[in-house]
């Protein structure tokens, strides 16, 4: 699994039928993203403070890895659960609490057999229980769909058994399987309807985890977005009229407000000043990897010494850049600011800046950051997009560099991504951005009587 970030996703799938099963209005359907320190998320620590959750989430970009040339995602992903999302799994439907990852195919959730369910009214499921649904099936060793996974192999009765590992010495091993995955339209997002419009994708192939080893052991699955033939973007392309492409809008993280995933004819960024360019080939297939042509700051533009392809990665937290790129940026950066340098905290970060006495007003005192992407898209990134205020006082570029010692990929981050609305899309091999105001984005969808009780 690709890095993940300061956000959540929380992908809130219901358990309750309604009469438009199959079917989503408008040609596609929207879901919550929630970031992961909200008091939503079951992983809110209500004793961090706000640069507490800061100083982690920083930890955790900088903590994972990416594979290099040749390297297979199973082999070096890291797993810092930074985005999930419930899921609704079987016939009848067992809900589970997923990892989401934009830079990994596969989608794996713990199974037992009839042995390690939940409680009764238990909210969530720890495992799912492949008996106890008429839809699940097992996929051959000798199938396409097994063949597409890295890391599979024949059990003893000719079934795909899979093996994904994690740099962090973490494991998944299983059996790959097919399963129907329902999902429900967002709360207001079908205008009119009785009940809310589900989705619902027969025969997903997903690993049925029998055992799961280390600190993924705190998950109860994966659900990969990322570009290769075996995730969940891609198979509900493949099954439904939707397409092969999604979008979201990430809310700033110190924001109270939910942000939103968009599949279908709703993943379309068509605000003014949208922007649009291409993908081009990767090192590894799950990453959705576009070319990063040259940088701004002020009326300075720095080429990179070296071509220089990026990632695309909502769960990363910082933008990774070359370190010659980095060190040209930061050394302009330097020049631009007139403010007193500080010292990172941990160290995690390269340049830093005393703010105290500034408050709020500390982001006039930044330079915009201006990205050129290839096809001549170009993104502002304002001073909360790659700036951050990593303890009270000290602010910091949101930036790091790829090294020998730092085997990452580049990458643009989360905190470079908020207010923007950004898209995905394989069938015309192209991303999008439009800056937007994405606290808003998913509270438009809710009805006035949701929204006042959020």
């Amino acid at each position: 699994m690709a890095g993940r970030a300061l956000l959540l996703i929380v992908f809130v799938l219901t358990a309750r039928l309604c009469g438009c099963t199959g079917r989503v209005v408008g040609g596609g359907f929207s879901v919550e993203f929630i970031h992961r320190d909200s008091a939503k998320s079951p992983f809110h620590d209500p004793s961090l403070t706000p640069y507490d959750r800061v100083l982690a989430a920083l930890r955790r970009s900088t903590a994972r890895l990416y594979p290099g040339p040749g390297g297979a995602v199973s082999e070096v992903v890291s797993t810092p659960y930074e985005y999930l999302m419930y899921v609704n799994v079987g016939t009848p439907r067992t809900r589970m609490l997923a990892l989401v990852d934009t830079g990994s195919d596969l989608v794996w959730f713990k199974c037992s057999n009839g042995t390690a369910g939940p409680p009764p009214g238990a909210p969530l499921s720890v495992a799912f229980d492949p008996s106890s649904s008429s839809s699940y099936g097992l996929l051959g060793c000798r199938s396409d769909s097994c063949h597409a996974i890295y890391g599979t192999s024949c059990d003893a009765k000719s079934f795909c058994r899979y093996r994904f590992s994690y740099a962090d010495g973490s494991m998944t091993t299983g059996l790959l399987s097919t399963e129907t995955f329902t999902f429900d339209d967002a709360p207001g997002g079908c205008v009119g309807c009785r009940d809310r419009p589900q989705l619902q994708v027969p025969r997903v192939n997903f690993g049925c985890a029998t055992n799961v080893t280390g600190q993924a052991s705190r998950l109860t699955g994966n659900v990969g977005l990322g570009a290769g033939s075996g995730s969940l973007v891609n198979q509900i392309g493949a099954a439904t009229s939707l397409g092969r492409r999604f979008s979201y809008c990430l809310a700033p993280f110190y924001v109270n407000a939910s942000s939103i995933l968009s599949f279908g004819s709703r993943a379309a960024v068509t605000e003014p000043g949208a922007v649009t360019t291409p993908l081009i080939p990767s090192v590894v297939d799950a990453f959705y990897t576009i070319l990063l042509a040259s940088v701004k700051i002020g009326s300075s533009t720095i080429m990179p010494p070296k071509r220089s392809p990026v990632i695309v990665d909502s769960g990363t937290v910082l933008t990774y850049l070359d370190k010659g790129l980095l060190d040209l940026v930061v050394a302009e950066l330097a020049r631009s600011i007139k403010l007193p340098r500080k010292q990172s905290p941990e160290r995690l970060l390269d340049l830093c800046y005393d703010v105290a006495g500034e408050t709020e007003a500390w982001v006039k005192l930044f330079p915009e950051v201006t990205l050129e992407f290839g096809g001549g898209a170009v993104i502002t990134l304002q001073a909360r997009n790659a700036f951050v205020e990593a303890r009270e006082a000290t602010v910091c570029l949101a930036m790091s560099a790829v090294t020998d010692n730092r085997p990452v990929v580049a990458t643009i981050g989360s905190i470079a991504q908020q207010n923007f609305h950004v898209g995905f899309d394989l069938d015309k091999g192209a991303m999008s951005f439009a800056a937007a105001d994405c606290a808003s984005s998913y509270s438009s969808l809710l009805p006035p009587s949701v929204y006042l009780s959020v």
